[in-house]
């Protein structure tokens, strides 16, 4: 294990009816000009807009609202919510919806106080002297972005990330109710993105990390469980509920501590992404089919132990490689029962961009990218070629 510090501030209000502490919580932060962000017109049919409406109006707080939010949400729209948050005084900023909502509001947070472009933090290294407080009402579990220091934004040829304690919202409201009407793809996306997570924190090469490790691997066997009673039975709202709390619990930091997490899968990803516009769930179950499936042979040792402690794969029956291509093949399985597509041949995507997406992902080939097997050019392209099997 390896020092760490942990820090995590969010304040999480979870349960069927939470949505009732937003007045308290608004109270609480001392609002006086809100800007809502959202996608789509689910929120009124959830009810959220016209209770989120309301409260506004009953404390004396401005109501500024845009639900362009996009899946892989885009510096132009941040860039719009700025100038507006700027002519407006805005000095809190609400997500509602998923992770593309709420990212798009930790982007507009960093970029309301700040004097230049908010692509700055992003693609520049720019790091923020003040951030306006945001907080979430989330509707899809997936990101874990209502309680992280992570943000994530493209400006259409790079999907960067940007990290800070002072993105962290100042809460969290999860209402399972608010997921049950969720479409099977995206509930199906979002178990899948859940997942990754949590695999991007287990594959770590750092030793001696039993706490973390059984944590993982716990919230790995919870998540598996849900997820397939959710396939038999979307109106499950215990399950629901477990999968809504997994994916904070994935990403909210408590996993990191005292390991090196890879993140290398991710940032093949977001290349992919990038160029295509792939859903991020369904593009990490490609990726991660790939990724294990390279890492069998690579390096197999924590795969082995995954395949062992989660899916029972006795270490006495098959070698440690065998057992890390088991668990890929397991994991392919599970994303199959998702009805999630697992190549890139399926996603009738070609060969003709790996090139470019492994420069950019490199920097040119300047740097590599994860921590379990550091990532350089080369090794970028064989897993695509592996996520490519025809």
């Amino acid at each position: 294990m390896v020092n760490f510090q942990y820090y995590n501030p969010a304040k999480i209000v979870f349960g069927q009816g939470s949505q009732k502490e937003l007045k308290r919580l608004l109270q609480e932060e001392k609002a006086t000009s809100l800007l809502m962000v959202y996608s789509g017109d689910f929120i009124k049919t959830l009810g959220i807009y016209d209770d989120v409406k309301s409260i506004t109006e009953e404390l004396g707080i401005a109501f500024y609202e845009n639900g362009n939010v996009v899946p892989n949400p885009s510096i132009e729209l941040v860039r719009e919510l700025v100038v507006l948050g700027k002519e407006k005084g805005i000095d809190f900023i609400l997500a509602v919806g998923g992770g593309s909502s709420v990212d798009t509001a930790k982007a507009v947070a960093l970029g309301v106080p700040y004097n230049g472009d908010p692509w700055d933090f992003f693609g520049e290294g720019a790091m923020p002297e003040r951030v306006l407080p945001v907080g979430v009402i989330t509707t899809l579990p997936a990101s874990g972005s209502e309680t992280s220091n992570a943000a994530i934004l493209s400006n259409g040829k790079w999907k960067l990330g940007f990290e800070d304690d002072r993105i962290i919202p100042k809460f969290a409201i999860m209402n399972p109710e608010y997921t049950l009407g969720l479409p099977a793809y995206q509930t199906s996306c979002g178990v899948a993105d859940i997942l990754s997570h949590l695999l991007e924190r287990y594959f770590s090469d750092v030793k001696n990390t039993d706490v973390t490790d059984y944590m993982i691997e716990g919230a790995v066997q919870a998540l598996l469980v849900n997820g397939e009673r959710l396939m038999k039975d979307p109106k499950n709202v215990d399950a629901r509920a477990e999968v809504q709390w997994l994916a904070s619990i994935a990403h909210n930091g408590i996993l990191d501590t005292g390991r090196a997490s890879d993140w290398g899968s991710h940032r093949i990803e977001h290349e992919l992404s990038a160029e295509y516009g792939l859903t991020h769930g369904e593009g990490m179950a490609v990726v991660l089919t790939a990724w294990t499936k390279y890492m069998a042979e690579e390096k197999p040792w924590k795969l082995a132990q995954l395949a062992s402690r989660v899916f029972g794969v006795d270490a006495f029956d098959y070698t440690e490689t065998e057992r890390a291509r088991i668990l890929s093949d397991k994991l392919k399985g599970f994303f199959k029962s998702l009805n999630l597509k697992v190549s890139l041949t399926e996603l009738e995507i070609g060969r003709e961009h790996f090139e470019e997406m492994a420069d950019r992902a490199t920097k040119n080939g300047v740097q590599t990218v994860g921590h379990y097997v550091p990532l350089d050019k080369k090794r970028i392209i064989d897993i695509l070629e592996m996520a490519d099997p025809r």
